[in-house]
Formats: structure tokens, sequence, C-alpha cells
């Protein structure tokens, strides 16, 4: 813990690139750096290295070994520890709105002209016609509009598409290649995608929710 008892850095424990995303805006908004811990092999090396103030772990990611990974890291000292999930039932919980989660698997974004539905997975170009999107290429595409002009890291796009390779492995590049492909005429010239030297990759125009 810092001086004084102020919380200044928070270790997230999850792999749900959306409620990562919200709770890094929420606590980043406040002064906090946050970071990311989303395979559970790595929670207690990331531990020991950030010694952060507080600890913020999904349940739901954890349904197999969180009371473990709950221990260990309770072990270490008396860092609080705020668990969230969908479960009831449990006064240690803070339970995820199920309304909220419903929220984000429907309604369409819209951008320059296109639209991607969330309930049906559906990509419609300016003209209507229906563009096939894989699995990973509609991860993808939904990660640039909920993050739309704000540069990604590749690591934060691997979190997003569930590809869990090194941040330097290039297959996180193929993948936005092919969505690039889907979204221009010369996917190597792309105006939606574009390359953020150093950092990694930015939807470059703005997305809206409807």
């Amino acid at each position: 813990m810092s001086k004084a008892g102020k919380i200044r850095s928070v270790l997230i424990v999850d792999d749900d690139p959306a409620l990562i995303q919200t709770m890094e805006e929420h606590l980043r908004a406040r002064n906090l750096s946050t970071t990311v811990a989303d395979k559970h092999t790595e929670v207690l090396a990331i531990y020991e290295k950030l010694k952060p103030d507080a600890i913020v772990v999904n349940l739901d990611f954890c349904q197999d070994n969180g009371p473990q990974i709950l221990r260990n890291l309770r072990n270490r000292g008396n860092v609080p520890i705020i668990l969230i999930g969908n479960r009831r039932g449990d006064n240690n919980i803070v339970v995820r709105p199920q309304e909220d989660h419903r929220k984000t698997q429907s309604g369409r974004w819209l951008f320059g002209g296109w639209s991607l539905c969330l309930k049906t997975r559906q990509l419609r170009e300016p003209s209507g016609a229906v563009v096939a999107l894989t699995k990973g290429e509609y991860a993808l595409l939904v990660a640039f509009v909920e993050a739309a002009q704000r540069p990604l890291s590749r690591e934060y796009l691997q979190r997003a598409t569930r590809i869990h390779e090194n941040i330097f492995d290039r297959s996180i590049d193929v993948q936005i290649l092919r969505l690039r492909r889907k979204l221009e005429v010369n996917a190597r010239a792309s105006k939606l995608i574009r390359t953020v030297r150093g950092v990694g990759y930015e939807f470059s125009i703005p997305a809206e929710r409807a």
C-alpha cells in the first residue's frame, strides 16, 4: 500500500476485454494506474512485480481455481481484494449487472456508412451487402469500434480476440490485414484501421452505438 494508505495502483485479474476497458477507464479517470493479469499462471508473478495497492478479481474468470488464486494473494499481504462476478449469494461479491451485459450483446455500431449488428454479428457495407466475418475478425472489429479513434496496443487486441501468444507475435497483424481487406479496397493503404508506430493500431473514424 502506498504511503498514507492511498490507493494508486490496481491489478485487474480478468480476461474480458470489454470489462477490462470499462474498469481501466473508470480507474484511470481517478488517476489510478492499472495492470492486467489475463492468465491464471501470470497472476502471482505480476502481483509480486507490481505490488499493487488493490486488486480487482473477476470470479467468472477464476471459476476453476479461483479459491486457490485468492488464498495465494491473501497469503502475500493485506492488500484489499474486490471480487466481481455474476454469481449471487456471497456478500463479498460485487455482482455484475446482467442488464448491462445484455446491452453489450445487442444494438448496432455505425461507422462511415457501415453497420455492425451485435446480435446477429452481421457486418453490412454502405451498399447494404453483408460482409462475412470470422469469429476473430468480429471480435477484433468490436474492439476497434468500442475504442474508436484511440490507439490500441497489440496486447490489448490479442486479449480482445482471445489470442494469447507473445505480444510480439505477428498473428494479430495477420488478422488485422484480413479485416482491412474486408473493409478497404486497398488493405495495405487502409483508411479505417491505421498503424500507430510503436503502439499498435487505431480505428481512425468515429463509431456510434445505435
